[in-house]
């Protein structure tokens, strides 16, 4: 779908390999994508990539454990872990700051990221962000169905489709079969079966991190001063709508747009009306 000049390179943070996709000019965007089985940096952010480059130098990296990037992630702090690797990306890419845009998984590293250093953050979209009061409520639908996927007979195409267009969208059938077919292939590289990126805290230490990945409890949230806009779909099965709510009552400087008759992956389902709102939102003035 991606149609403008695109460069690819592989930037080394730490001793993690993080794949790294660019195009455009102008202020540094860098979209961080969510955490479901097979997800990339350009497959998830396909619908987006050609119109925000025509405003913005448009990054789009694989997080550690996802596409071509590193597999692994400390199971310990696995946010803190991810915002810690594109810190480092931004360091290696010599830029003091950007603007993060964030769904899902990709949401809870750029808000961790803000939190422990809001310098580097400019602006800040989230959208159905990971992490928001997930220690004061069962697991939704699709997060079961999302932290299930490696575990009992293992991964499938059947699997995978069924968390995609039950769960992870409003409208299923929108989802052409090879969105499902690419993103298959990808979860079942050996790397990831070894070591899946995603899965829910286990052991003595599970409930100290399951703690620490629950942004509700951390008391930098009310004083955080990034400009931020959260973007949630009323129909979201993966994580909860309220979520928004709560960070717009919590955070001082948020805004909140619930999306009609859409799921979780707001930025594939309504492509346009959530390019035009990034838009204007990174380029306009937030007082």
């Amino acid at each position: 779908m991606t149609r403008t000049a695109l460069t690819e390179r592989t930037v080394s943070v730490g001793g993690t390999d993080i794949f790294v996709t660019e195009t455009g000019a102008g202020p540094a965007v860098v979209l961080l994508h969510g955490g479901g089985p097979g997800a990339s940096g350009m497959s998830n952010y396909a619908r987006n990539i050609d119109a925000l480059a025509a405003h913005f130098r448009v990054i789009v990296p694989d997080l550690p454990g996802y596409g071509r990037s590193s597999k692994g992630v400390d199971r310990s702090d696995p946010f803190g872990y991810l915002a810690d690797n594109i810190r480092g990306l931004l360091d290696r890419l010599d830029l003091d700051h950007a603007h993060l845009i964030g769904n899902s998984y990709g949401g809870a590293c750029a808000l961790r990221l803000a939190l422990d250093t809001p310098d580097r953050v400019a602006k800040m979209i989230l959208m159905g962000p990971g992490g928001i009061g997930t220690t004061r409520a069962p697991l939704t639908p699709g997060l079961r169905s999302l932290m299930s996927y490696y575990t009992g007979a293992g991964p499938s195409r059947d699997k995978l489709e069924t968390f995609i267009r039950t769960y992870l969208v409003f409208d299923g059938t929108e989802i052409p079969a090879d969105v499902i077919d690419d993103r298959y292939r990808s979860s079942i590289d050996p790397a990831v079966l070894a070591d899946p990126p995603l899965r829910r805290p286990s052991g003595p230490s599970a409930l100290r991190t399951l703690w620490r990945m629950d942004f509700t409890r951390d008391r930098r949230l009310r004083t955080l001063p990034t400009p931020t806009l959260v973007i949630w779909g009323a129909d979201d099965k993966v994580n909860r709508p309220s979520g928004g709510h709560l960070l717009a009552k919590t955070m001082p400087h948020c805004d909140l747009l619930l999306t009609a008759n859409t799921g979780h992956w707001v930025q594939w389902e309504r492509a346009d009306f959530f390019n035009a709102v990034t838009t204007a939102f990174v380029t306009g003035s937030t007082r």
